[in-house]
């Protein structure tokens, strides 16, 4: 099979997302916010086997990078999509690889002898979801495997690059290569934001692989994250945060920058480098609330339907649109799941 098979590839941290409801108490031992994205301190490590020993727990294949690689994969045709990233030899890297099997999705791991996969506690408490990540194997990627022949093959023969945020935790100079890699060959390189602290604590690492970002995509909490940490004024709204984005330096000037923040049930905000004063704004199609089952990936949904819409042809605003519709599909199910069998949504 060429490599040029799979037009998209993404980069981050491969996780098992460990899911559990009527988190409410779990909250309070282990001191989370209701909607928030952490990486697990000292105090937070005996959540995890204590979710499993004393919950009913759903397993399901996460990491921010790889649900939104599954979703562009449900958009696409088989053997479009591949992904990226260190897992351990471990049972939890075995449902990983069955997941990703299942949806049309090639992964091409990093696989770290003796190392644990990486785990994320997900905490949902009502709409809500708290995050709680142990990276393990994941933050032991080499930056050696992105020339490795194999994943140097795919690299050549991709056309749009997707890297996560939280990958910069550990990994900016992999995410750099690739960034770098993609705007030298005039192919296109997005990049997401994540959570809220990705701005906070790595805003340097940001404003690296920024300069070579065609596309940014974030959330509200996430755009105002940054705008603080950039020195922007307090009440500074979001559209013009998006404008603020969207001019920043790049260095393939060929291609103008899109700049997407999304708001939940609100409307997703769009800005383009061509024109970054005509701000644009996409309704969202507001579920009851009896529809919502669990909004745990609606983001990275959002992002693999934008994705896999772009990489199908679509211009900006119709990708905008797609994103929406797998944001909708994604939080009337379990975790960052898709609906089987696959509907079309392009």
């Amino acid at each position: 099979m060429s490599a040029s098979t799979y037009p998209l590839f993404c980069l981050g941290n491969p996780l098992l997302d460990i899911q559990v409801t009527n988190g409410e108490e779990l909250l309070k031992k282990y001191e989370l916010k209701a909607n928030d994205a952490i990486l697990a301190e000292d105090k937070h490590n005996p959540i995890y086997d204590e979710i499993v020993r004393d919950h009913k727990v759903t397993y399901v294949a996460g990491g921010a990078a790889q649900n939104a690689a599954r979703g562009a994969a449900y958009v696409l045709p088989p053997d479009s999509v591949v992904f990226t990233g260190c897992v351990g030899d471990d049972e939890l890297a075995e449902q990983l690889k069955a997941a990703n099997a299942r949806e049309g999705l090639k992964d091409a791991y990093l696989v770290k002898a003796g190392a644990k996969t990486g785990a994320c506690a997900v905490v949902i408490t009502g709409h809500h979801r708290s995050l709680v990540t142990t990276l393990r194997a994941a933050e032991s990627f080499d930056k050696a495997h992105l020339s490795s022949p194999d994943v140097a093959r795919l690299i050549e023969g991709a056309k749009v690059f997707y890297v996560e945020g939280y990958f910069l935790t550990h990994g900016t100079e992999s995410a750099l290569e690739v960034a770098k890699k993609a705007s030298d060959a005039g192919k296109v390189f997005a990049i997401n934001l994540s959570a809220p602290f990705i701005p906070q604590f790595f805003k340097l690492q940001l404003d690296q692989v920024f300069s070579h970002a065609d596309i940014i995509i974030g959330n509200e909490a996430e755009a105002a994250a940054w705008a603080s940490a950039a020195g922007l004024p307090p009440d500074t709204s979001i559209p013009a945060i998006a404008a603020a984005l969207v001019q920043l330096p790049k260095s393939n000037s060929s291609r103008p920058r899109t700049v997407i923040i999304t708001q939940g049930a609100d409307p997703t905000v769009v800005a383009n480098g061509a024109d970054p004063e005509n701000v644009k704004t996409f309704p969202v199609d507001r579920l009851p609330d009896e529809k919502i089952v669990d909004t745990n990936g609606a983001g990275d949904a959002f992002a693999g339907g934008f994705l896999g819409a772009f990489v199908a042809g679509k211009s900006i605003d119709e990708a905008v649109l797609v994103g929406h519709k797998l944001g909708a599909m994604n939080i009337q199910l379990v975790g960052p799941q898709y609906q089987w069998p696959k509907v079309n949504v392009l």
